[in-house]
């Protein structure tokens, strides 16, 4: 396993040098002049350069957009076009493919009355637009989806099929962390008496999250966890599943603590009220800024080669990139650990009940 960690940080390392190499560069050719002109003022004809901006690369790299870009290779963009879903009061619905906002150069072009700027489609007349596309994060998404279904109805067709048989393949690969789910998790954190109801609950968002965390350490990869909409949806869904199935206990020690004096229910009622919604925000704000954070360290690492325009730095950058590749994989299943205890911790004490 760490010779396998070591290999794909390599690989990650170079993949990203070849891919950042390869970043646009305005240029023009210099006029033929005589030999000796050239010569005597060569300052003069010298191609004028456009500035490497690390910000506007790193900010590319990790927003949402409407093709999927996996590498640059000199002209030759490797990009899988994404299909554009929109509506207006006067046209209504239309849908057509992203690669109409491209021309031959890749250069973005208008379409039909609409626009691609910053990765927001908009009319050209100023008119509102509803965008329901499916952009890069929604297909990365939609692929997480379907590699946990295919995973997971397999092994459990397995488990029906041979119940008292060990488990071979992915089912001896999956069945020690879904056993580590429910021991070190769900019994410690919801006890033996509820945490059965929750289990496919939390293993759902633990493997939701771990898949996805490391599908973006491929290169070209979607940062899927590392936006914001997606970690909101996550801690609604937390927020709802914990309130809802809180017993009369909870909510009891929320709005009237027993054995507070009355006068100071006044401060605390509403301090735990706040805690209520503070408790998803903090799902949503750890998880997205822990994974944007490696993308963004990672990223920045490389473009101190093109920064300083020193490709001798690479031979400090590549190994402490790899370093941080391999972090970064650890850090993909502690993010998915976290957000999953964190969950369990929050229905245990909403379904903890009175103890006489």
């Amino acid at each position: 396993m760490y010779f396998s960690n070591i290999l794909l940080g390599l690989f990650l390392s170079f993949i990203s040098l070849n891919v950042f190499a390869n970043e646009p560069v305005v240029a023009h050719d210099s006029a033929h002049a005589d030999t000796a002109a050239h010569a005597a003022a060569p300052a003069a004809h010298e191609a004028p350069t456009e500035k490497f901006d690390p910000g506007k690369l790193i900010l590319h790299h990790i927003a949402d957009e409407h093709d999927w870009h996996f590498f640059t290779i000199g002209h030759f963009h490797a990009t899988l076009p994404l299909p554009c879903i929109v509506y207006t009061a006067s046209s209504g619905v239309q849908v057509f493919s992203s690669s109409n906002f491209k021309n031959e150069h890749h250069e973005e072009i208008p379409y039909n009355g609409f626009v691609l700027e910053h990765g927001k489609i908009h009319a050209e007349n100023g008119e509102k637009v509803y965008d329901f596309s499916i952009t890069k994060n929604v297909a990365s998404l939609l692929l997480s989806a379907v590699l946990l279904l295919t995973i997971f109805i397999g092994i459990g067709r397995k488990y029906k099929e041979n119940p008292h048989k060990a488990p071979k393949g992915m089912q001896s690969l999956f069945e020690p962390i879904i056993i580590f789910v429910r021991d070190e998790i769900a019994k410690n954190n919801i006890g033996e008496k509820h945490y059965r109801r929750f289990m496919p609950y939390l293993l759902t968002i633990f493997f939701f999250i771990w898949f996805n965390n490391m599908l973006g350490l491929i290169p070209g990869g979607a940062n899927l966890t590392g936006n914001i909409a997606v970690t909101l949806v996550l801690a609604i869904i937390a927020f709802f599943v914990t309130n809802f199935n809180g017993r009369s206990t909870y909510w009891t020690h929320i709005f009237a603590m027993p054995g507070v004096p009355k006068w100071m229910l006044v401060i605390l009622t509403p301090v735990e009220i706040v805690g209520i919604f503070m408790k998803p925000f903090s799902l949503m704000v750890r998880l997205f800024a822990n994974i944007t954070a490696g993308h963004i360290i990672l990223l920045s690492l490389v473009s101190l080669i093109f920064i300083f325009e020193n490709a001798a730095l690479g031979l400090a950058v590549v190994p402490f990139s790899l370093f941080m590749n391999v972090i970064e994989l650890i850090v993909a299943f502690i993010q998915a650990f976290i957000f999953t205890m964190l969950v369990s911790t929050y229905i245990g004490a909403a379904v903890e009940e009175h103890h006489h």
